[in-house]
């Protein structure tokens, strides 16, 4: 009679059979993981293979519901691992999500739970990278409150303990936070944190990839696109050298983006025909490009056919989203100021038939650009048309008057206090 299959035999026959026969490979694992793996070192590093497996045989079938119970389930035989080797594994575990769409809610909910059990075990290393990645979901989620919440938790226990390398990633991801609340000088502030705590520990690639990266957005939205693109080659350079193509990809663009609201169009295509490029080619760069070329043109239309043909590729990130339509706004005023030049009166029909918009479109812009004082005139809603007044110079005399006026008013206020200090 021959003698069972041993632990490690099963696990191989799992991973055979799993792309034909799923439901045979999940039972295979689960058999081994049914067994307590004690303290013999040959059943824990069975009962990791298995449990790892199983997660990844639901992630490829994206089986989130099951994956979150797996998470669950294994904790409780997990608290028998070694502290480190036991973190290693959730964190392994919770990453197979990220390939499973539609995941968010799923990875929210298990990551609580892992917190809740990691606050029972009392394990505050677990618990701590816990919540610096539930700040990362809270954010997908644009639950920004939620990760604010957590943030300053973090940082008050992180400061007093001196764990420098997370505080690093905690205030980084506080930067983002702020960022994306359109805070710009708290977002700058917590990245100058981020800063000061990485000059004094060993940060590792990605993360200083982050910090460049957080550093170039900072900047564009200042408008200071010449310092945004250089922190924008480390951060490729970064992301490139940890093979994270999709953050590289990410990198690329906005160096594109950069070269683009600058208008050094030729710079674009010297970018995208780099060697370094040449990896990150699709779409998205497709997209950069036929963007480039439409500014270069000055051409509204072809701008437009531009966001509607790569639609998903330069709407999906919030920040190339926002730097397009601020570009787009100031297209859209240069060919209006182009085309009511030679005017003192115009309709606006023939001004949005010139620039190839809508009327109402094209009125509402008018009115911003009078309010911002880009043009002197009003809109005559009756005729539908735009009056233009010849620009007047300021009166040098109102100026001084005014002046004036103020330093009389501070002699008044001195000579009243002199005055009530003499009574008293």
């Amino acid at each position: 009679m021959a003698p069972p299959p041993s632990n490690e035999q099963i696990i191989e026959e799992a991973k055979k059979v799993a792309k034909d026969n799923p439901a045979e490979s999940e039972k295979l694992y689960k058999q081994v993981l049914s067994q307590q793996p004690g303290a013999n070192e040959t059943a824990s590093r069975d009962y990791e293979n298995a449990l790892l497996g199983l997660g990844e045989l639901y992630k490829t079938h994206k089986k989130q519901k099951e994956l979150a119970e797996l998470v669950r389930t294994s904790s409780t035989t997990l608290s028998s691992f070694a502290k480190a080797k036991t973190a290693k594994l959730i964190r392994q575990l919770l990453d197979l999500f990220a390939d499973i769409p539609n995941s968010l809610e799923n990875q929210i909910s298990t990551t609580k739970s892992c917190i809740e059990w990691a606050v029972e075990e009392k394990r505050a290393f677990l618990r701590q990278n816990l919540e610096t990645r539930l700040v990362s979901l809270c954010m997908q989620k644009q639950a920004y409150y939620d990760a604010l919440t957590l943030i300053n938790g973090l940082l008050k226990e992180l400061k007093r303990l001196d764990d420098k390398l997370t505080l690093v990633e905690v205030q980084l991801l506080e930067s983002r936070v702020y960022h994306a609340l359109t805070n710009q000088p708290k977002a700058r502030a917590a990245l100058t944190s981020a800063r000061t705590s990485a000059a004094s520990v060993y940060t590792p690639p990605l993360l200083q990839a982050g910090l460049d990266m957080q550093s170039g957005m900072l900047h564009a939205e200042d408008q200071d696109f010449n310092t945004a693109f250089s922190y924008f080659i480390e951060a490729l350079e970064g992301y490139h050298s940890q093979d994270d193509t999709p953050r590289a990809s990410a990198a690329l663009q906005y160096m594109l983006l950069c070269k683009i609201m600058l208008n050094l169009v030729d710079d674009v295509n010297t970018l995208l025909a780099s060697k370094q490029a040449q990896r990150y080619q699709g779409k998205k760069m497709e997209a950069m490009k036929a963007v480039a070329r439409a500014h270069s043109n000055r051409s509204l239309e072809d701008y437009e056919q531009a966001l509607s043909d790569y639609r998903q590729e330069l709407g999906s990130d919030v920040f190339i989203r926002n730097h397009l339509r601020r570009l787009y706004d100031n297209m859209l005023e240069h060919n209006l100021i182009k085309v009511i030049e030679p005017f003192s009166r115009v309709e606006i029909d023939h001004v949005a038939k010139m620039v190839g918009l809508d009327t109402v479109q094209v009125e509402r812009k008018l009115s911003q650009m009078i309010l911002d004082k880009v043009i002197i005139g009003v809109l005559d809603q009756g005729a539908g048309c735009l009056i233009v007044y010849e620009e007047t110079e300021r009166d040098v005399g109102y100026d001084a008057a005014l002046a004036t006026i103020d330093k009389l008013s501070n002699v008044v206020d001195v000579l009243y206090t002199n005055q009530a200090s003499n009574l008293e």
